[in-house]
């Protein structure tokens, strides 16, 4: 049943513009313009070798959180879910079902932003050992469970309208404040620290450690990506409500 609904969430994720704008367009975008145009300051080196970790957290974010959110919002506002809810599907197969669909959908996007990214000229450093490859995928399943939770939890409890108003603000936010273009040491010290506490922050400073400074297991930033995923996935199964 979960294969079954994974696969059906995945074609209509595919068959939705506006969804593949905000998911595949927009971020590959802001990689080719940032990454070939001096607009912000990124420190030493290739502006593609800070950006293009940035990108790829910012990937996963518009895929598992806002994609997910306005999707599952209006599915549940239109009756749909109301009728899954009759199913022998249970409610968190529903939630794993919709978690393995943006994974398929993520993998497509990971491999358009490093085309993207390669043509700018981008040299990951930690990408071409085992270790170096494992780190980042469990960053990225990590940041995905808990982007998708936090989905799932606003899906599930605000109205349709609010969910498409919050999860784009949320996006935009995220987008400026979680160390995806702007660098952290940009802000204050004290909103360092509290941005430094946010799943976006961790999943593109881990990507980056990885991928730009040839660093370990990144253990701190997977710590918090775990943290937000446990919290994020139980308030959804515990508050999620199919109508």
């Amino acid at each position: 049943m979960i294969a079954t609904q994974a696969a059906l969430e995945t074609k209509m994720l595919l068959r939705n513009g506006e969804q593949l704008l905000l998911t595949v367009v927009i971020p590959a975008l802001l990689l080719a313009l940032f990454g070939s145009v001096d607009i912000v300051d990124t420190g030493a080196g290739k502006a593609v070798d800070f950006l293009a970790p940035g990108i790829l957290a910012l990937a996963v974010l518009s895929t598992a959180f806002t994609g997910q959110a306005i999707a599952t919002g209006f599915e549940r506002r239109y009756g749909v879910l109301k009728r899954l809810a009759v199913s022998p599907l249970p409610r968190w197969g529903l939630m794993t079902a919709k978690t393995l669909s943006v994974l398929v959908t993520e993998i497509l996007q990971v491999i358009l932003l490093t085309a993207i990214a390669f043509a700018l000229g981008w040299d990951p450093h930690g990408a071409g050992t085992f270790k170096g490859v494992l780190a980042v995928l469990l960053l990225l399943v990590l940041g995905t469970a808990a982007f998708s939770g936090l989905g799932l939890l606003m899906a599930g409890t605000l109205k349709a309208e609010a969910t498409l108003a919050a999860a784009n603000l949320v996006f935009l936010l995220l987008l400026v404040g979680g160390g995806v273009i702007v660098p952290l040491d940009k802000f204050p010290p004290t909103a360092q620290d509290v941005l430094g506490l946010l799943p976006i922050t961790a999943l593109s400073d881990g990507l980056r450690d990885v991928l730009q400074h040839g660093a370990g297991m990144p253990w701190g930033d997977l710590g918090i990506l775990a943290g937000w995923a446990v919290v994020g996935l139980a308030a959804a199964g515990k508050f999620f409500r199919w109508e």
